[in-house]
């Protein structure tokens, strides 16, 4: 493996989610705060699957790996603990094989996971629908996803189905905390006035796991 496969690129992610009834429209995010534009819909059809250690130490931990196909950032990825801000810092390698942790990732996760196994935890497929939400140079504020969840818990064979709306801060997004709250209300509450509800877990692995 070269140095650039065990080397990640890194973000944070920040973002709100919503649980919703199947068939209902999408919110019109026009007039949320900084948002000029939104893009058409871009569909992409999800596949991940999730590991972990025979007695969950890295969900213990608040972490999260995954191989992921479809979309833009196809590939391995470690989700860590949630910040004090309710961020995500997600570190992304190439898919590379089936089942074949990066080194990259397996030494990021020596700490709560030592040498010990990874196997699969639960498989995520997820039929999405993505928006851009663009400030007036272009630039963009946060993406929009309208998502169909299929999963199956892999230790138990536990299956479930859900919709939810998922909308994450994107790089245009200001830094500032007053920004983000003002902009994170407006979101809410388009959402709410849409059909949306808060939604049953934080996360769309703990809800295939039944948490």
């Amino acid at each position: 493996m070269t140095a650039a496969e065990d080397s990640p690129t890194r973000s944070v992610e920040v973002e709100l989610k919503f649980d919703v009834d199947a068939g209902v429209a999408v919110p019109d995010w026009s007039a949320i705060p900084g948002v000029s534009a939104v893009s058409a819909g871009e569909v992409r059809s999800l596949d991940a699957t999730y590991l972990d250690t025979a007695d969950a130490a890295l969900a213990r931990h608040g972490y999260a790996l995954r191989r992921r196909t479809g979309g833009p950032d196809a590939g391995w990825h470690i989700k860590g603990p949630r910040g004090a801000d309710g961020g995500r810092v997600e570190l992304h390698w190439p898919l590379g094989e089936p089942g074949v942790v990066p080194a990259g990732a397996r030494a990021e996760l020596a700490a709560v996971a030592g040498d010990a196994a990874l196997t699969p935890l639960a498989r995520i497929r997820n039929e999405r629908t993505a928006y851009e939400l663009t400030d007036s140079s272009g630039g963009v504020v946060a993406e929009f996803a309208d998502d169909h969840v299929r999963t199956r818990d892999e230790r138990s064979g536990a299956e479930r189905e859900w919709h939810e709306w998922e909308i994450e801060l994107g790089p245009a997004a200001p830094a500032d905390p007053q920004w983000r709250a003002t902009f994170f209300a407006a979101v809410e509450a388009a959402a709410l006035a849409a059909g949306g509800r808060a939604a049953a877990s934080d996360s769309k692995l703990a809800r295939a796991l039944g948490h």
